[in-house]
């Protein structure tokens, strides 16, 4: 849980960048790739992922502006983007609105109560979770995949 803001923001950045990193890589192609018929495409993952944070985020107060919709993009590059200017914009708003104390605050996010603190850790471990998910699919659609947390074994093996 975090007690500073400061502890999220240096948290989400290095996050964001890697999950940015991941939808760099994707390809339009890409996106149509599925583990099993009726589960989730690589694309409908990114678009989720990029959706939420504005969708979670919001519930809690935060006003910024942020990728939502239903309609996945048809384009990796749109995606990719979109995540790019979201995540700007999300840590320019936390800085502008919200504060230290703001932590503590309890919001109802999706019918449950929650603190600030404990959503903000959310919004990593939810797109940490879905960042592994992509990764297995762009294997499965032949990309090479970037290295998150050291290289991948793409990059170790050059």
């Amino acid at each position: 849980m975090y007690h500073l803001l400061q502890e999220f923001v240096q948290e989400w950045q290095y996050e964001a960048s890697s999950t940015q990193k991941i939808l760099d890589a994707l390809t339009d192609e890409s996106l149509s790739q599925e583990v099993a018929p009726g589960h989730r495409t690589l694309g409908e993952l990114a678009w989720h992922v990029v959706t939420s944070v504005h969708l979670m985020l919001s519930q809690a107060g935060l006003q910024f502006e942020g990728a939502n919709g239903q309609e996945v993009p048809t384009s990796a590059k749109e995606i990719a983007d979109s995540y790019r200017v979201t995540t700007e914009n999300v840590v320019n708003a936390i800085k502008a609105q919200w504060n230290d104390e703001t932590l503590k605050e309890v919001h109802d996010i999706f019918g449950g109560q929650m603190p600030t603190a404990i959503l903000l850790g959310m919004m990593n471990t939810h797109q940490i979770h879905h960042r592994g998910q992509m990764t297995i699919l762009m294997r499965q659609a032949g990309l090479k995949v970037p290295g998150v947390y050291g290289p991948s074994k793409e990059e170790w093996g050059a």
